[in-house]
Parts: C-alpha cells; structure tokens; sequence
C-alpha cells in the first residue's frame, strides 16, 4: 500500500527543495529531491503515529492496571468483611441462644419451686 501525500506535504518538499537548490541544478533534478523529502516527511508522520499509538496503548494498559489493582482491593475488603460479620453473627448468635437456654431454666427453677 502506498502512503498517498497531501498536497500540502508535496508544496512543503518542493518549497524545501527549491530552496536548497544549487546553481546548474535541473528541474528534474529538484523534483527527484523533492520527492525524497516527500518520502521523507510521511516516514516522520508514519513513525508519529505510531508512538502516538504505543504512547495510548500503554496509558490504556495503565488504567486496565489501576482498574484491576482497585477491584481486587474492594473485593478483599468486602470478603474480610463478610468473614468478620459473619463470625461476630456466629458469637452473637450463641450468646443469645445461651441468654434463652438460662432464661427458660430460671423459668422452669422457678415454676418447679412454686
């Protein structure tokens, strides 16, 4: 595939190159020259454009990065969370079921005694 230039780019080279040129030079001879300054600036953009593309690559894998690294954290402290509520549930539980197992003996003790 053959990068196609601008307009632009091509009165730039030949700008460039009628301005660099030396006494005795032919037109062809320019139009070679600015041809190889044409070829010369889509290489640049070419190359721009691609660091531009790792450069945005990389922030995006950054903020896949961050984004897992804030995930992980919620998820541990949501399951140290339910491991703590489900263990004072647990103690909570038993202190209760204790509190009615005396409760109802107190009863019983004083219902046998009257």
């Amino acid at each position: 595939m053959k990068p196609t230039i601008s307009t632009e780019t091509q009165h730039e080279a030949l700008a460039a190159a009628k301005a660099t040129q030396k006494p005795g030079q032919t037109k062809e001879q320019t139009k070679l020259i600015a041809q190889g300054i044409e070829k010369g600036i889509a290489e640049y953009k070419k190359l721009l454009k691609a660091k531009a593309r790792e450069r945005d690559k990389a922030r995006k894998q950054q903020l896949k990065a961050k984004a897992r690294t804030v995930n992980d954290i919620d998820n541990l402290d949501d399951a140290d969370e339910i491991i703590d509520s489900q263990s004072q549930f647990t103690r909570a539980t038993w202190v209760a079921i204790a509190l009615l197992v005396l409760s109802w003996a107190g009863f019983a003790a004083y219902y046998v005694m009257t």
